[in-house]
């Protein structure tokens, strides 16, 4: 007969061995994201390189954590995908995250960067001359995705019409509980005031 407490302590051995391989695989994976992220930090080094040294604005470095990123500025940042293949370059904004390219391949990602690199660049010195106006939006390339991104600011018809709507649904609600709490009381109001 098998003694009960070896059994109990094969299974509790077999559990830890079973935990120790998937947090190998966690920490492998890990260490694969960060390994493709420093890769690609390598192929902006000549974007790195060109910023001038006065902009303090840039990061370009590669975090570590759960999930490893490569910081371009103190919004936006690459990360792996789910899939741990893509490179996914995201923004934050006001409204929430922008997606602002997803690849496999590294060239399109860097390209975007570039861009967005550039553009931070030329609105930073446009702001210390005291230009105020919004740069125009870029024309995508051919073969590029185009950017899912979020308008930040509604349209002023669109917020004067989502006012209404709002102040429709609110009077609604308003005359939807006064009938509701009328019928509920309707016997405790004395005689004299139903008809």
């Amino acid at each position: 007969m098998t003694d009960p407490v070896s059994k109990l302590s094969q299974a509790i051995r077999d559990v830890k061995n079973a935990s120790a391989d998937r947090e190998d695989v966690v920490v492998e994976l890990r260490e694969a994201s960060r390994t493709r992220l420093e890769l690609l930090a390598a192929e902006l080094a000549d974007v790195i390189a060109d910023i001038p040294e006065d902009n303090p604005q840039f990061d370009f470095a590669v975090s570590s954590g759960l999930q490893p990123r490569l910081w371009i500025d103190a919004t936006a940042h690459v990360a792996m995908g789910r899939d741990k293949r893509a490179y996914r370059f995201v923004r934050d904004s006001r409204v929430g995250r922008v997606v602002l390219a997803e690849s496999t391949e590294m060239k399109p990602v860097v390209d975007q960067i570039t861009r967005y690199v550039a553009e931070r660049i030329v609105e930073r010195q446009r702001m210390l001359d005291g230009i105020a106006e919004p740069l125009p939006k870029p024309v995508a390339a051919e073969n590029a995705e185009p950017a899912r991104i979020v308008s930040a600011t509604p349209s002023r018809e669109g917020s004067w019409g989502a006012f209404f709507s709002g102040l429709t649904l609110v009077l609604l609600g308003a005359v939807a509980g006064a009938t509701a709490i009328l019928a509920w009381l309707w016997d405790k109001f004395p005689a004299a005031l139903t008809p």
